[in-house]
């Protein structure tokens, strides 16, 4: 096995195994050492499972037509990629063709997990969306735990929040509203993103004390994605990019909760 059992995975190449997309060889050499490692085997297995419950759920959706906003996405050319850039081996109206079939574009990680989203990369550098998702992973974790101070602004003064932060950052910032859920706003705060530039973060709680964040960041990039998973320790992400921000989702909750929350936002946003 020429020592991988003892060398972690990348979690991009697990991605991608789950997704097929890996040649025989990485695929032999993934599958050797998730066999080494058992607890990784069960938790891409739960994945596997998660997506095969979600396609399940919205199999009804995936009859709908796409919206005409994102047919007039797909029509625009592609924005011109670094060199580094990430690839795929698909284009764009084989996304299409596979969100109508329910095929599973980007896999156990992305996919259509919504008529509102198809998958596709972030047309940015390799790295560049691992490096957002763990930004907003570190500041949950951060302010989260907080009990006095979970907020910079609190949601009574929330005009006043989302005035500030518009103008903070350049764009029409808002919080979207989660009591559907049982989550409610507390507030937010401001925080420096990528290269210095301000990004925000809105923090929801419910009656058991269990709390969300929501970190929102402007993007060079502009285009739309498909919802990503992500997991670190206990946390549990859904980030996303929409025009010209990105959106990432944090919580201490299940994969099956952050989804219907992240989905929540994405429609109010979208509003």
């Amino acid at each position: 096995m020429n020592g991988e059992s003892g060398r972690r995975i990348a979690e991009a190449e697990l991605h991608a195994w789950l997704d097929g997309r890996l040649e025989p060889e990485r695929r032999a050499a993934v599958e050797d050492w998730l066999a080494a490692n058992p607890g990784e085997a069960e938790r891409l297995a739960s994945y596997h499972t998660a997506e095969a419950g979600l396609r399940e759920l919205y199999a009804p959706v995936l009859e709908e037509p796409l919206p005409a906003r994102l047919l007039d996405v797909l029509a625009q050319p592609a924005p011109p990629q670094p060199p580094q850039a990430v690839q795929r081996p698909w284009l764009r109206a084989a996304m299409v063709a596979g969100c109508l079939l329910g095929a599973g574009i980007a896999g156990a990680f992305g996919g259509w997990f919504g008529h509102a989203r198809f998958g596709g990369d972030w047309p940015v550098a390799a790295g560049t969306d691992a490096a957002f998702v763990e930004r907003a992973v570190y500041a949950h974790a951060v302010y989260v735990p907080e009990v006095r101070h979970p907020v910079e602004v609190a949601a009574a003064e929330s005009q006043h929040l989302f005035g500030w932060l518009s103008k903070r950052m350049g764009h029409t910032i808002r919080a979207p509203g989660l009591e559907a859920l049982g989550f409610e706003l507390l507030g937010g705060r401001l925080l420096p993103g990528e290269e210095g530039r301000p990004a925000a973060q809105f923090m929801y709680q419910n009656a058991d004390g269990r709390r969300l964040t929501l970190y929102v960041n402007r993007c060079d990039a502009r285009g739309e994605t498909s919802f990503r998973f992500h997991h670190e320790d206990s946390l549990n992400a859904f980030y996303w990019l929409d025009g010209e921000l990105g959106y990432a989702l944090v919580g201490d909750v299940s994969r099956e909760e952050l989804s219907a929350a992240a989905h929540q936002v994405y429609r109010q946003l979208a509003l």
